[in-house]
Protein backbone atom coordinates (compact mmCIF):
# COMPACT_ATOMS: atom_id res chain seq x y z
CA UNK A 1 0.00 0.00 0.00
CA UNK A 2 1.30 3.55 -0.96
CA UNK A 3 1.47 6.59 0.85
CA UNK A 4 -1.95 8.56 -0.95
CA UNK A 5 -3.61 4.77 -0.19
CA UNK A 6 -2.72 5.03 3.35
CA UNK A 7 -3.54 8.30 3.52
CA UNK A 8 -7.16 7.83 1.81
CA UNK A 9 -7.64 5.42 4.46
CA UNK A 10 -6.78 7.78 7.30
CA UNK A 11 -9.15 10.37 5.77
CA UNK A 12 -11.73 7.74 5.24
CA UNK A 13 -12.03 7.18 8.97
CA UNK A 14 -13.00 10.93 9.48
CA UNK A 15 -15.88 11.08 6.64
CA UNK A 16 -19.02 10.61 7.76
CA UNK A 17 -18.01 13.11 10.77
CA UNK A 18 -16.98 15.84 7.85
CA UNK A 19 -20.19 14.91 6.13
CA UNK A 20 -22.46 15.75 9.04
CA UNK A 21 -20.25 18.69 9.90
CA UNK A 22 -20.74 19.95 6.14
CA UNK A 23 -24.94 19.13 6.21
CA UNK A 24 -24.89 21.08 9.12
CA UNK A 25 -23.48 24.16 8.29
CA UNK A 26 -24.65 24.21 4.41
CA UNK A 27 -28.21 22.46 4.94
CA UNK A 28 -27.33 20.47 1.33
CA UNK A 29 -26.16 17.36 0.78
CA UNK A 30 -24.55 17.94 -2.35
CA UNK A 31 -22.93 20.97 -0.71
CA UNK A 32 -21.55 19.06 1.79
CA UNK A 33 -19.88 15.84 -0.43
CA UNK A 34 -18.44 18.91 -1.96
CA UNK A 35 -16.81 20.33 1.27
CA UNK A 36 -15.72 17.27 2.36
CA UNK A 37 -14.32 16.89 -1.09
CA UNK A 38 -12.11 19.69 -0.97
CA UNK A 39 -11.02 19.00 2.68
CA UNK A 40 -9.67 15.94 1.21
CA UNK A 41 -7.85 17.69 -2.12
CA UNK A 42 -6.31 19.95 0.88
CA UNK A 43 -5.22 17.38 2.85
CA UNK A 44 -3.23 15.78 -0.43
CA UNK A 45 -1.75 19.41 -1.23
CA UNK A 46 -0.80 19.29 2.60
CA UNK A 47 -0.24 15.65 3.74
CA UNK A 48 -0.49 14.10 7.27
CA UNK A 49 3.49 14.16 8.63
CA UNK A 50 3.18 17.40 10.37
CA UNK A 51 -0.67 17.02 11.54
CA UNK A 52 -0.73 15.95 15.01
CA UNK A 53 -4.74 15.39 15.14
CA UNK A 54 -5.88 14.67 11.96
CA UNK A 55 -9.14 14.81 13.10
CA UNK A 56 -9.47 18.37 14.46
CA UNK A 57 -7.94 19.26 11.07
CA UNK A 58 -10.07 17.88 9.23
CA UNK A 59 -12.56 19.41 10.86
CA UNK A 60 -11.28 23.38 11.09
CA UNK A 61 -10.52 22.79 7.15
CA UNK A 62 -13.49 21.33 6.46
CA UNK A 63 -15.85 24.08 8.64
CA UNK A 64 -13.41 27.25 6.68
CA UNK A 65 -14.82 25.37 3.33
CA UNK A 66 -18.35 25.74 4.35
CA UNK A 67 -17.49 29.37 5.95
CA UNK A 68 -16.49 30.67 2.61
CA UNK A 69 -19.34 28.81 1.28
CA UNK A 70 -21.64 30.73 3.12
CA UNK A 71 -20.15 34.08 2.89
CA UNK A 72 -20.37 34.09 -0.93
CA UNK A 73 -24.18 32.48 -0.41
CA UNK A 74 -24.83 35.56 1.58
CA UNK A 75 -23.04 38.28 -0.83
CA UNK A 76 -24.70 36.79 -3.92
CA UNK A 77 -28.41 36.42 -1.97
CA UNK A 78 -29.90 40.03 -2.83
CA UNK A 79 -33.48 38.88 -0.36
CA UNK A 80 -33.37 37.61 3.14
CA UNK A 81 -34.17 33.63 2.32
CA UNK A 82 -37.16 32.88 1.42
CA UNK A 83 -40.42 31.55 4.09
CA UNK A 84 -40.62 28.68 2.31
CA UNK A 85 -37.44 27.40 1.75
CA UNK A 86 -36.38 23.73 3.50
CA UNK A 87 -33.32 21.77 3.33
CA UNK A 88 -32.12 18.96 1.95
CA UNK A 89 -33.81 15.98 3.51
CA UNK A 90 -31.74 12.81 4.47
CA UNK A 91 -34.42 9.68 4.03
CA UNK A 92 -34.10 6.77 5.80
CA UNK A 93 -36.08 3.48 5.74
CA UNK A 94 -38.61 3.12 8.95
CA UNK A 95 -38.63 -0.49 9.13
CA UNK A 96 -36.35 -2.04 11.39
CA UNK A 97 -35.29 0.89 13.18
CA UNK A 98 -34.36 0.90 16.88
CA UNK A 99 -35.80 3.34 18.04
CA UNK A 100 -33.91 4.08 21.11
CA UNK A 101 -31.35 4.72 17.90
CA UNK A 102 -33.06 6.20 15.63
CA UNK A 103 -32.62 9.60 17.34
CA UNK A 104 -29.03 9.64 17.71
CA UNK A 105 -28.24 8.74 14.17
CA UNK A 106 -25.39 10.95 12.29
CA UNK A 107 -27.78 12.39 10.04
CA UNK A 108 -30.60 13.40 13.10
CA UNK A 109 -30.43 16.89 12.81
CA UNK A 110 -33.81 17.92 12.35
CA UNK A 111 -35.33 20.05 9.61
CA UNK A 112 -36.88 22.45 11.92
CA UNK A 113 -33.16 23.03 13.05
CA UNK A 114 -31.57 23.56 9.63
CA UNK A 115 -34.45 26.31 8.78
CA UNK A 116 -33.19 28.35 11.88
CA UNK A 117 -29.50 27.70 11.04
CA UNK A 118 -30.23 29.28 7.63
CA UNK A 119 -31.20 32.54 9.21
CA UNK A 120 -27.88 33.14 11.14
CA UNK A 121 -24.99 35.25 9.89
CA UNK A 122 -22.51 32.69 8.39
CA UNK A 123 -20.05 33.32 11.38
CA UNK A 124 -22.75 33.07 13.99
CA UNK A 125 -23.52 29.42 11.91
CA UNK A 126 -20.01 28.37 12.10
CA UNK A 127 -19.18 29.04 15.65
CA UNK A 128 -22.35 27.37 16.88
CA UNK A 129 -22.54 24.49 14.76
CA UNK A 130 -18.68 23.37 15.88
CA UNK A 131 -18.83 24.28 19.43
CA UNK A 132 -22.16 23.41 20.45
CA UNK A 133 -22.87 20.15 18.10
CA UNK A 134 -19.39 19.07 17.47
CA UNK A 135 -17.68 20.08 20.81
CA UNK A 136 -14.83 22.43 19.03
CA UNK A 137 -12.91 24.21 21.30
CA UNK A 138 -13.81 27.73 20.76
CA UNK A 139 -9.61 28.48 20.62
CA UNK A 140 -9.59 26.19 17.58
CA UNK A 141 -12.60 28.13 16.00
CA UNK A 142 -11.63 31.45 15.88
CA UNK A 143 -8.93 30.93 13.90
CA UNK A 144 -11.61 30.38 11.29
CA UNK A 145 -13.91 33.56 12.10
CA UNK A 146 -10.48 35.61 12.31
CA UNK A 147 -11.72 37.08 16.21
CA UNK A 148 -10.61 35.99 19.54
CA UNK A 149 -11.58 33.32 21.64
CA UNK A 150 -14.34 35.74 23.71
CA UNK A 151 -15.80 36.98 20.24
CA UNK A 152 -16.07 33.59 18.99
CA UNK A 153 -17.72 32.43 22.37
CA UNK A 154 -20.13 35.57 21.64
CA UNK A 155 -21.14 34.15 18.00
CA UNK A 156 -22.17 30.91 19.20
CA UNK A 157 -24.76 32.52 22.47
CA UNK A 158 -26.06 35.06 19.88
CA UNK A 159 -26.71 31.64 17.45
CA UNK A 160 -27.90 29.63 20.91
CA UNK A 161 -30.61 31.83 21.53
CA UNK A 162 -31.92 32.32 18.36
CA UNK A 163 -32.31 28.23 18.20
CA UNK A 164 -33.69 28.04 21.14
CA UNK A 165 -36.22 30.66 21.01
CA UNK A 166 -36.85 29.05 17.12
CA UNK A 167 -36.48 25.64 17.30
CA UNK A 168 -40.00 23.62 18.14
CA UNK A 169 -39.97 20.99 20.81
CA UNK A 170 -40.91 17.76 19.83
CA UNK A 171 -41.74 13.82 20.97
CA UNK A 172 -38.65 11.99 21.15
CA UNK A 173 -40.69 8.69 20.66
CA UNK A 174 -40.70 7.28 17.69
CA UNK A 175 -43.77 5.33 18.50
CA UNK A 176 -45.94 7.86 18.75
CA UNK A 177 -44.60 9.87 15.75
CA UNK A 178 -45.18 7.17 13.52
CA UNK A 179 -48.96 6.96 15.19
CA UNK A 180 -49.15 10.99 14.55
CA UNK A 181 -48.09 10.18 11.04
CA UNK A 182 -50.26 7.23 10.03
CA UNK A 183 -53.26 8.78 11.70
CA UNK A 184 -52.72 11.73 9.32
CA UNK A 185 -51.93 9.66 6.33
CA UNK A 186 -55.07 7.36 7.00
CA UNK A 187 -56.94 10.49 7.30
CA UNK A 188 -56.07 11.67 3.88
CA UNK A 189 -56.84 8.14 2.31
CA UNK A 190 -60.51 8.08 3.69
CA UNK A 191 -61.19 12.02 2.89
CA UNK A 192 -61.64 12.15 6.89
CA UNK A 193 -61.70 16.02 7.18
CA UNK A 194 -62.39 15.92 10.98
CA UNK A 195 -60.04 12.80 11.35
CA UNK A 196 -57.11 15.19 10.00
CA UNK A 197 -58.30 18.24 12.25
CA UNK A 198 -58.07 16.01 15.14
CA UNK A 199 -54.81 15.09 14.17
CA UNK A 200 -53.49 18.49 13.72
CA UNK A 201 -52.36 20.97 16.32
CA UNK A 202 -54.56 23.85 16.11
CA UNK A 203 -51.85 26.41 15.54
CA UNK A 204 -50.02 23.80 12.80
CA UNK A 205 -47.61 25.37 10.22
CA UNK A 206 -47.23 23.83 6.97
CA UNK A 207 -44.44 24.96 5.01
CA UNK A 208 -43.98 23.98 1.41
CA UNK A 209 -40.43 24.19 -0.87
CA UNK A 210 -41.79 23.48 -4.69
CA UNK A 211 -38.77 25.39 -6.47
CA UNK A 212 -39.10 28.22 -7.84
CA UNK A 213 -40.68 27.07 -11.46
CA UNK A 214 -43.54 25.40 -10.12
CA UNK A 215 -47.18 27.32 -10.40
CA UNK A 216 -50.57 26.76 -9.14
CA UNK A 217 -51.91 24.74 -6.09
CA UNK A 218 -48.72 23.14 -6.15
CA UNK A 219 -46.11 26.37 -5.44
CA UNK A 220 -44.30 27.25 -2.54
CA UNK A 221 -46.62 28.34 0.40
CA UNK A 222 -47.12 28.65 3.93
CA UNK A 223 -50.31 27.52 5.70
CA UNK A 224 -50.96 28.40 9.66
CA UNK A 225 -54.06 26.53 11.68
CA UNK A 226 -55.05 23.45 11.12
CA UNK A 227 -58.07 24.06 8.68
CA UNK A 228 -56.04 25.58 6.52
CA UNK A 229 -53.48 22.71 6.97
CA UNK A 230 -56.38 20.06 6.61
CA UNK A 231 -57.87 22.04 3.48
CA UNK A 232 -54.40 21.71 1.84
CA UNK A 233 -53.72 18.05 2.81
CA UNK A 234 -57.59 17.25 1.32
CA UNK A 235 -56.35 18.99 -2.13
CA UNK A 236 -53.61 16.67 -2.66
CA UNK A 237 -55.31 13.74 -0.84
CA UNK A 238 -55.17 11.55 -4.48
CA UNK A 239 -51.77 11.17 -3.92
CA UNK A 240 -51.90 10.04 -0.09
CA UNK A 241 -51.71 6.31 -1.71
CA UNK A 242 -48.40 6.17 -2.77
CA UNK A 243 -47.30 7.75 0.79
CA UNK A 244 -45.46 5.81 3.19
CA UNK A 245 -43.88 6.80 6.36
CA UNK A 246 -39.98 6.58 6.56
CA UNK A 247 -37.67 8.46 8.90
CA UNK A 248 -36.34 12.22 7.87
CA UNK A 249 -33.36 13.67 9.64
CA UNK A 250 -34.00 10.81 12.05
CA UNK A 251 -38.01 11.29 13.48
CA UNK A 252 -41.11 10.20 11.45
CA UNK A 253 -41.78 11.60 8.27
CA UNK A 254 -43.55 10.59 4.81
CA UNK A 255 -42.40 10.09 1.08
CA UNK A 256 -44.60 10.33 -1.59
CA UNK A 257 -43.46 8.32 -4.47
CA UNK A 258 -46.21 7.96 -7.21
CA UNK A 259 -45.47 4.50 -9.60
CA UNK A 260 -41.44 5.39 -8.45
CA UNK A 261 -41.02 9.09 -9.72
CA UNK A 262 -40.26 11.01 -6.54
CA UNK A 263 -43.25 14.16 -5.17
CA UNK A 264 -42.39 15.34 -1.93
CA UNK A 265 -40.64 14.28 1.63
CA UNK A 266 -42.03 15.56 4.05
CA UNK A 267 -40.51 16.39 8.18
CA UNK A 268 -43.40 16.45 10.74
CA UNK A 269 -42.53 17.25 14.38
CA UNK A 270 -45.31 15.29 16.44
CA UNK A 271 -46.00 16.92 20.11
CA UNK A 272 -48.51 15.14 22.83
CA UNK A 273 -49.76 12.96 19.33
CA UNK A 274 -50.94 15.91 17.19
CA UNK A 275 -48.95 17.37 14.41
CA UNK A 276 -47.60 20.84 14.77
CA UNK A 277 -45.33 21.66 12.01
CA UNK A 278 -44.53 20.35 8.52
CA UNK A 279 -41.76 20.96 6.16
CA UNK A 280 -42.37 19.47 2.52
CA UNK A 281 -39.85 19.49 -0.08
CA UNK A 282 -41.28 19.40 -3.43
CA UNK A 283 -39.18 20.97 -5.76
CA UNK A 284 -38.60 18.58 -8.66
CA UNK A 285 -34.79 18.89 -9.48
CA UNK A 286 -34.20 18.92 -5.48
CA UNK A 287 -35.97 15.24 -5.33
CA UNK A 288 -34.55 14.12 -8.21
CA UNK A 289 -30.50 14.37 -6.67
CA UNK A 290 -32.04 12.86 -3.16
CA UNK A 291 -30.11 9.28 -2.65
CA UNK A 292 -33.69 7.59 -1.90
CA UNK A 293 -33.80 4.17 -0.38
CA UNK A 294 -34.72 1.40 -2.71
CA UNK A 295 -37.79 0.68 -0.28
CA UNK A 296 -39.55 4.03 -0.74
CA UNK A 297 -39.39 3.64 -4.65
Amino acid sequence: MNDTELLAGRFEEHRERLRAVAYRMLGSLTEAEDAVQEAWLRLGRTGADEIRNLGGWLTTVTGRVCLDLLRSRTARREQPIDETFVPDPVVRPLSGTDPEQGAVEADSVGIALLIVLETLEPDERLAFVLHDLFAVPFDDIAPIVERGAAATRQLASRARRRVQGATPSADPDLGRQRRAVEAFLAASRDGDFDALLAVLHPDVVLRVDSGALVRGAAASKVLRGARAVAEGAFTFRQFSAWSRPVLVNGTVGVVTVPEGRPLSVSALTVVDGRITAMYILADPDRLGRLDLPAETR
